[in-house]
């Protein structure tokens, strides 16, 4: 018996993209929206903002393949 048997692999997958997506999103808007008042930002606020877009872009790509391919031919 697998312990991983009771996730659902296919919810996870859709969480994980959908959240990527929500971290591109308020990243690049929080970014965008700062600029566009020439507004400075603290140099950890603009780092936060640039790392939640890296870290949405890296989430919106391995969220799929990790929970939709690899996870369900790796349990058996």
């Amino acid at each position: 018996m697998s312990q991983y048997r009771s996730l659902s692999y296919g919810q996870l997958a859709k969480a994980g993209f959908l959240l990527g997506i929500a971290m591109i999103v308020v990243g690049t808007g929080g970014e965008w929206a700062i600029h566009s008042q020439i507004v400075q930002l603290p140099p950890w606020e603009d780092a936060l903002f640039f790392e939640m877009e890296v870290l949405g872009i890296v989430l919106f790509f391995l969220s799929p393949f990790v929970f939709g391919v690899l996870l369900p031919l790796v349990d058996s």
